[in-house]
Order: C-alpha cells, then sequence, then structure tokens
C-alpha cells in the first residue's frame, strides 16, 4: 500500500474520538461523593451489576491482541491455534469455583488487588510482593501488545513512514487513553466496553456471513488452507501445519488450553474487573454467561484460514513475515473501505479497553502492595489513588517506549513469558482461597524456583526467526513429550511447597497470622461484616 486509505482513517478516528468522549463522560457516571478513593477510581465503587460486568470482563479477557493474534495462529500453523477455545471451556468453572470467594473476602476486607488478599491471608508482605512484582511484570508486554494490535490496524492503512509521522497516531491514542483513564479510573473502560464489544460482533458476524460468499465457500476455504499448511516450509524442513491437530502436537495443545485457563483469572486485570462487581452472584452469573465470548473466539480463528485462501492476502502477509497482518489485510482486501474503518476501530478501540483496565491494575499492585505496605503504610485513600494515577500513566508511557523502542516480537515473546510468570501465584492466590495448610516460606520458595525454572526455559526456545524465548512450549522432563512450559513449572512449584510445608511444620517454623475467617469467603455485600465503602450517587 503507497498511500494511506483517507475513509478507513476517517472511520477509524471517528470511533476514536467516540470512545475518548465516552471514557471524559464516565467521570460522572455512577459517581461516589469522591473519586479520590482506590474503591472508586480502582474498582468503580465495586458496584457494577451482571450486565456491566459481562461487558467489563469481556473486554478485559478479548482483547485487540486476541482479534489479531489468534487467526494469526491459525494463519501460521493451522488447527494449533485453536488452543484457545478449550482454555476458554476450562477456565469459566475455575472462575466460577474461585471467583465468588474472592470477592467476598475482598469485599470483606477491602482489598483491592490480589497481592493484597495474599498478604492477608498468609500474614506475609513477602509473598504478597512476590505476588504483586509477578502481576506488574506479566501486564507491561500485555499492554504493549495492544500496541502491536493498533500498529498493524495502521499499517494496513497505509500509516507507515519512519520517525514522528508514522507513531504520531500512536502517540495521540495513548494520550487520550492515559487522559480519560486518569480523570474517570475503571469507569472509562467499562463505558467503553460496550462500544468495543458492540464493534466486534458486528464485524465478526458479517465477516462469517460475507467473506465466505467472496472466497467460493467454507469447502473451498478449507481446501486451500490445508494444501498451503501443508507446504514445506524451507526454513523448517517441516510442513507449517494442518487443519487437524496430529499425534505429534496433542500434548502441546492440551497443555497449552490447560495452563492458559489456569492463568486466566488471576490475571490482575481479570481480578481487577470482576473485584467491581457489586454482588457475590454477579460473579457467578458472568461465569456461565461469559462463554458466548468463546463462541465469538471460535470464529475469530476462522479468519486465518479465510486469509490463507485469499491468495494475495496470503502472499502479502507472508512477504511482511508478519501473521500479525492477516486479519488487517484480509478486511483491507475484501471489505469496502467504510466497512474496513469499522473492522479497523473494533481492533482499536478493543486495545484501548483491556490496556487501560490493565494499567489500572498494575498501578493499583504497586500503590497498595510496595509503596503503602514497604514505604507508606500511613498513606490514606486519597494519597493512594493519587499515586495510581500518576503510576498509571508512567506504565502507559513504558508500554509505548517498549514498543516503540524495541522489536515487536519481543513484545510478543515477553508476554508468553509472562503467562509462564502469572501460573506461579495460582498456589498462593487460587488455591489459598480454599485452604490455609501451605506455610508462607514454601509458597514463596515455590514461587521462585518455578519462576527460575519457567524463565530459564523459556529463554532457551528458539525458533526460524528467534534465538531465545522463540515459543512457550519445551521437552516435560521424564514424559519426552512437549509442553506448556507455564504447566510444567506450576507442577515443580507444587511439588516444592508441598515438600516444604510438610518439613516446616514438623520443624514448627513459625508461620504468619492469617486476617481471615472462613465465613469472610462467603459473605454478600448486604452481610454486617463488609466494611462501608464510598457513597455511590448517580449523580
Amino acid at each position: 500500500m503507497d498511500h494511506v486509505n483517507g475513509v478507513e482513517l476517517a472511520v477509524f478516528v471517528f470511533f476514536l474520538l467516540l470512545v475518548t468522549v465516552v471514557g471524559f463522560a464516565a467521570a460522572r457516571w455512577r459517581r461516589g461523593q469522591t473519586l479520590l478513593h482506590l474503591d472508586e477510581w480502582g474498582l468503580g465503587g465495586r458496584s457494577f451489576g451482571t450486565f456491566v460486568t459481562w461487558f467489563l470482563l469481556g473486554g478485559d479477557l478479548y482483547t485487540a491482541y486476541t482479534f489479531i493474534a489468534v487467526p494469526a495462529a491459525v494463519f501460521a500453523s493451522g488447527a494449533m491455534g485453536f488452543w484457545s477455545l478449550p482454555y476458554a471451556a476450562i477456565a469459566y468453572p475455575i472462575v466460577f469455583l474461585i471467583g465468588p470467594r474472592l470477592w467476598s473476602v475482598s469485599h470483606v476486607h477491602g482489598y483491592v488487588t490480589p497481592a493484597d488478599f495474599v498478604r492477608g491471608r498468609f500474614g506475609s508482605k513477602s509473598l504478597g510482593l512476590a505476588v504483586a512484582v509477578t502481576g506488574i511484570l506479566a501486564m507491561m508486554p500485555y499492554i504493549a501488545l495492544q500496541l502491536v494490535g493498533i500498529q498493524a490496524v495502521l499499517t494496513v492503512m497505509g500509516v507507515k513512514g519512519s520517525g514522528l509521522a508514522r507513531d504520531l497516531p500512536l502517540f495521540i491514542a495513548f494520550g487520550l487513553l492515559a487522559a480519560y483513564t486518569y480523570t474517570s479510573g475503571l469507569r472509562a473502560p467499562a463505558l467503553i466496553a460496550f462500544v468495543k464489544d458492540a464493534l466486534i460482533y458486528l464485524v465478526i458476524i458479517v465477516a462469517i456471513l460475507y467473506i465466505p460468499t467472496k472466497l467460493g465457500g467454507w469447502g473451498h476455504i478449507f481446501d486451500t488452507a490445508q494444501a498451503s499448511l501443508t507446504k514445506v516450509n524451507p526454513a523448517t524442513h517441516k510442513p507449517g501445519g494442518s487443519i487437524v491437530t496430529s499425534d505429534l502436537n496433542h500434548w502441546a495443545y492440551g497443555t497449552l488450553a490447560l495452563g492458559s485457563s489456569l492463568a486466566l483469572f488471576i490475571y490482575p486485570h481479570t481480578v481487577t474487573g470482576a473485584l467491581a462487581a457489586g454482588r457475590r452472584n454477579v460473579i457467578r452469573r458472568n461465569a456461565a454467561l461469559l462463554p458466548a465470548y468463546s463462541l465469538l473466539l471460535g470464529l475469530l480463528a476462522l479468519l486465518g484460514y479465510m486469509a490463507l485462501a485469499r491468495p494475495d492476502v496470503a502472499a502479502a502477509v507472508k512477504a511482511a513475515k508478519n501473521p500479525q497482518l492477516a486479519v488487517p489485510t484480509l478486511f483491507d482486501h475484501v471489505f469496502p473501505s467504510w466497512f474496513t474503518g469499522v473492522a479497523f476501530a473494533a481492533i482499536g478501540v478493543g486495545a484501548l479497553v483491556p490496556a487501560a483496565i490493565m494499567s489500572i491494575a498494575a498501578s493499583n499492585l504497586f500503590t497498595r502492595n510496595v509503596y503503602k505496605a514497604f514505604f507508606r503504610p500511613e498513606a490514606s485513600p486519597a494519597e493512594e489513588t493519587r499515586v495510581s494515577q500518576f503510576v498509571s500513566l508512567l506504565v502507559k508511557v513504558g508500554a509505548l517506549i517498549f514498543v516503540l523502542a524495541f522489536d515487536k516480537s519481543l513484545a510478543i515473546n515477553l508476554q508468553l513469558l509472562g503467562g509462564i510468570w502469572i501460573v506461579q501465584t495460582f498456589p498462593s492466590l487460587a488455591i489459598g482461597l480454599f485452604t490455609r495448610w501451605f506455610h508462607r516460606w514454601a509458597l514463596l520458595a515455590g514461587w521462585a524456583v518455578a519462576m527460575v525454572y519457567g524463565t530459564v526455559t523459556a529463554y532457551r526456545q528458539s525458533s526460524p526467526t528467534q534465538k531465545h524465548f522463540g515459543q512457550s512450549i519445551a521437552d516435560i522432563p521424564l514424559i519426552h513429550h512437549t509442553g506448556y512450559i507455564a504447566l510444567t513449572a506450576f507442577v515443580l512449584n507444587m511439588l516444592v511447597v508441598v515438600v516444604l510445608t510438610v518439613l516446616l511444620r514438623a520443624l514448627k517454623v513459625a508461620d504468619g497470622v492469617d486476617e481471615t475467617s472462613p465465613a469472610d469467603f462467603l459473605a454478600d455485600a448486604d452481610d454486617a461484616r463488609v466494611r462501608d465503602l464510598p457513597e455511590v450517587t448517580t449523580g
């Protein structure tokens, strides 16, 4: 593409401005007496109902990078890219089990972050710090990947060149995001999520109905995709993939799905969205309703096969050596310009919603579990909020610098590493919701061992284009199959935790004080033990 498509860019900018207006207006939506409280700024007043929470969590989990990466994986490797479907199916029963318990205990004790709960449950600021640092590290490349999604769209629209001309739209988009997140907090992405999800559902439904009519039907799409995927890659001397999984990748497929399902709800941004719910049952209802997004995810993945079935699209993506361009290029070649602009806007807005929630979650972790826990224990709610607002700006700037200064593949690889890391907080966070038997020092040791193992193992993985961090699967010790590194590290984590807990309890090593009680995990909003929250008005 030699020039900018003016129609596509105009439609894209229109929707960007629309969500900006919505983002600033959100500051007055269901507003409490003051926004200078993390319950208000960082958790939306803890008052969202089932409908709002469904959109918020959907916007949280299904990001612009999902829109780009899932079809890209199918485009590059075929059926292996569909591992995200069983992962979502496994994840929601886990959410149903742990979500309401975390909501209840957090409302009783005023916990804002997952690390708050871990610190209170196990009486260990060090363990809370480990969970907080893990969450912040996992969030940074995740936010950066939302920018990668926007950049892919801008590239296909023709916004190329170099220097400021190329990066200015990205600066403007994230400048607006930073401004309305600073003023409105979690209310901004909660409201914008309505626009984002409406656009994405519209685009996917139209794509699934319209594009096959332009490509000769589904039979031709699958036949062409299979022929393309089974061609031998000169670099690897192996076929790229297949539209059906083989015996060679069943373990990788299954462990990716299972390991990712453990990670889904313990990511800090997901916990933030859940804690914003107004009642315990809101979480249960959403665990039952959110699988509707999995249907959308399956339809989305099929776009990868469609891109393979269109020769000019497949050739352009392969020439660019960037599968992330598969969906934007497909839309650009198949849809009329005005609707391509709508589709690109869906991806762009789909980046802004999760990026806002992620930056809020990361800043809350820093404020509550680093700044207040170790430097300013006496910090007032207003001071906490101001620190979080400021840190949320720094997080966005850091993500922007990350994408502009480093190779995009680094962001992708580090996000894979983030998934490996975040799973290692599952024992203290998710299992800790059901048992206090684990010793705090055993949990910390298990976390440290698994973090080192996971990071080193991931570093050693290569690909045809990457010397290090080339993929997130590796050989599983003693089993002689390849699997998701996060799950292998998690098994090692649990072994260390169990063995050391037995040893430390036998030696009677002092454990931390649990500030929770069994009844706390079942409390609802009208329970007398739930602490008073800032008054919420509709002004």
